[in-house]
């Protein structure tokens, strides 16, 4: 699996302009096994952004437009690959956290993919290649307990991003 691109940003006159973390396309328009549906692309972003809702992570967008889909993954009846598609159109941006969500992502998803390098060591046993990762909420188990670790040791540094 390629590691995602880094987050840019990207000003347009003052305006500044979304920052995308990751998009499944990204994964599936490359070096991705023909013989997995493209969602597969999104297993692990799916699962980060999972991590981040049932954290309370999520950004006040989400928090506005997707209230049902977001109540949805926190009682575990949609996956987060599946919010990803169906809320966020394959695409894990900036918006999609809070502040401190963030901070969390930039320290820890991208852009020395540290969570790539975890999601591997974690789910990535005897697999094919990480595309192979079921989208169950029993590897997002697995997964979550070293996020949480993750978390957990950002928030005691000393100096956060």
């Amino acid at each position: 699996m390629a590691p995602p691109r880094p987050p840019s940003t990207l000003t347009l006159g003052r305006a500044r302009l979304p920052v995308s973390y990751d998009r499944a396309d990204w994964h599936y328009e490359g070096d991705f096994p023909s013989s997995l549906p493209t969602e597969c692309g999104g297993t692990h972003i799916g699962m980060f952004l999972a991590w981040a809702i049932h954290s309370g992570l999520e950004g006040d967008e989400l928090r506005e437009d997707a209230a049902a889909a977001l109540e949805e993954v926190r009682a575990r009846r949609m996956t987060g690959r599946d919010f990803l598609f169906n809320q966020c159109d394959g695409k894990f941006w900036e918006s999609d956290l809070s502040e401190e969500g963030n901070e969390f992502a930039k320290w820890y998803y991208a852009p020395d993919t540290a969570y790539l390098a975890d999601y591997e060591r974690e789910l990535g046993d005897g697999l094919e290649t990480l595309y192979h990762v079921a989208d169950t909420w029993e590897n997002y188990d697995k997964l979550a307990k070293v996020i949480d670790q993750r978390f957990d040791e950002w928030r005691r540094r000393p100096h956060r991003v």
